[in-house]
């Protein structure tokens, strides 16, 4: 496997200072290298700032009380993601000087841009590791495998090296032992303020769970969690930040505020789960799962993000839990983060159809279909097949890296699918032409994200699988794009039937083949992408977020 330089090597080099002399005198020359370079602060203009705020006036004053306790869960949280993503970060801001520098650091959460192919934006730093902070910098992928460690692929276990040079597991409750005490303090404090007695259960439980690592419980409490107003997510919980094999997950916290009537709107929905499984366009075998009855749809206003969902770009709709057992249990809730999407929706979303979407088309762009689109993604992705079809394990397990990358091509398009059977019903209003339209210019907001991310690989293999197929066309003149309605439901199921059977299949070698063909961002379309960055027009969002912002 090609070595890559970990971060520890790097910063013993740019800022950590060690024993010899020669070391030192290197740490300076390159520190001051860092204090005077100077820094591209267009990077920043990718971002548009947003305040993250609710309505606090319709709280009670235990609910106001809760929120700051789950703000600092929060906070902590972030230091945990840190040490997972890039530990060095203290010694990396004290090498610059570039106040500029310094934020775009934070944002990404390293010196690597999230929404450029983790690509280095500062000079010495060498190649991210693929496996972050998850596993040793010099340890191979076959090395892993051959490593007869029962816990190896845990989400919740960091891999190590012990005195003699041999991997060993440490369990995340150990690792951070201190961070994960606090943790459930807060959430015990919380607790005790809890109106709610199904809030009440939750918090308690979930604060036993990081100091055990057994989230199983904790995430059923949270799905039967159905009366609250205030919700927190928190926890190790995604696995994108492993891209070397998908297995570890990622600290990240969301603190919600629930709104009661657009999720009154939304509930009916995940209903149609069981019979729209049975309709896919798939043979029997790929759909033989029933999904869970207890699925639910929730939409939030998000009041403070922190950890891996604060890094780069960030997530407007959440499908959760992740564990299959509790999935097929349970089902999955699938919360809208109306605020964020909508922030999304005004400052991106719109002047990029206004740039690449055909005028005659433009009409079609509106909200409900974007909301709609995000929302049946989350929900889609309880559809399909969780296990594969010839005892390779999970899908997740069978995939590896590139899982995850999947798993949101299959939501994404299973969502268009489930639009259009539910319009076919009268189950969904509106024109058909605005979610297929508001879809396409979702898929170039989501390919700017970049190569690393998985949404990115998600939306660069739909585009380039719907260019095959024809359901859109470029004007050369314009540099626009034109939606071929007619063949629109043609191309969502060949594009839903692959995906289902790689997954099933648990093909790796084919599910990499796929990436490696479709994932690539060809120059006519990256000409056209650069017109975005030019025209000013931002790629995500950052939030101006906390207990200030919101008055308490």
């Amino acid at each position: 496997m090609q070595r890559f330089i970990h971060y520890f090597l790097i910063l013993s080099i740019i800022a950590f200072g060690v024993a010899c002399n020669s070391a030192k005198q290197e740490t300076n020359e390159v520190s001051e290298e860092m204090s005077e370079m100077v820094f591209d602060a267009n990077l920043l203009n990718k971002y548009a700032t947003v305040k993250l705020t609710t309505d606090i006036g319709s709280l009670s004053e235990n609910q106001k009380k809760i929120i700051p306790l789950l703000i600092a869960v929060g906070k902590i949280i972030d230091e945990m993601y840190w040490y997972e993503s890039y530990p060095a970060r203290d010694s990396l801001m004290n090498a610059l000087s570039d106040e500029q520098a310094k934020k775009y650091v934070a944002i990404n959460y390293g010196p690597w841009d999230k929404l450029d192919g983790e690509k280095a934006f500062l000079p010495g730093i060498g190649d991210r590791l693929p496996g972050a902070n998850y596993y040793p910098s010099d340890m191979t992928k076959e090395e892993f495998e051959a490593a007869d460690l029962p816990d190896k692929k845990s989400l919740y276990t960091f891999i190590r090296r012990d005195a003699d040079g041999k991997l060993i597991t440490v369990p995340y409750h150990k690792q951070f032992e201190k961070e994960v005490a606090q943790i459930a303090d807060l959430l015990k404090q919380a607790a005790r303020l809890a109106d709610n007695e199904e809030l009440k259960n939750y918090l308690n439980i979930r604060a036993e769970a990081f100091l055990t690592d057994d989230y199983y419980a904790s995430d059923i409490a949270w799905m039967d969690m159905k009366r609250n107003t205030i919700d927190i997510i928190t926890g190790p919980i995604e696995s994108y930040e492993d891209q070397l094999f998908g297995y570890k997950a990622s600290h990240e916290t969301y603190v919600l505020v629930k709104d009661m009537a657009w999720s009154k709107r939304l509930e009916r929905y995940a209903a149609f789960l069981p019979e729209l499984q049975k309709g896919l366009p798939v043979s029997n075998k790929y759909k033989r799962e029933t999904p869970g009855t207890d699925s639910q749809l929730a939409a939030f206003d998000v009041i403070y993000y922190a950890g891996d969902c604060n890094a780069g770009g960030k997530t407007i709709a959440v499908n959760l839990p992740n564990d299959e057992k509790v999935q097929l249990e349970k089902g999955t809730r699938r919360s809208q983060l109306k605020n964020a999407m909508r922030a999304k929706f005004d400052k991106i979303l719109v002047p990029i159809a206004n740039e690449l979407i055909d005028e005659s088309q433009r009409k079609y762009i509106n909200f409900d279909a974007f909301f709609a689109n995000t929302m049946f993604h989350e929900v889609a992705h309880g559809l399909g097949i969780k296990n594969t079809l010839n005892d390779k394990g999970t899908v997740r397990e069978a995939l590896k890296e590139n899982a995850s990358g999947l798993e949101e091509g299959k939501a994404d398009i299973l969502g268009l699918y489930m639009i259009t059977e539910l319009h076919k019903r009268g189950e969904l209003q509106g024109d058909l032409k605005e979610y297929y339209t508001t879809f396409m210019a979702g898929i170039f907001r989501s390919v700017r994200f970049g190569a690393s991310s998985a949404h990115g690989i998600a939306n660069m293999i739909r585009f380039s699988f719907f260019k095959e197929m024809g359901a859109f066309e470029r004007n050369p003149e314009t540099g626009t794009y034109k939606v071929n309605y007619d063949l629109m439901g043609d191309a969502i199921d060949a594009l839903s039937a692959k995906i289902l059977m790689l997954q099933g299949d648990g093909d790796y070698d084919g599910v990499a083949q796929l990436v490696k063909e479709m994932a690539v961002i060809r120059p006519e379309l990256q000409a056209d992408l650069d017109r975005l960055g030019a025209k000013g027009i931002p790629v995500d969002i950052i939030f101006e977020q906390g207990v200030d912002v919101l008055g308490l």
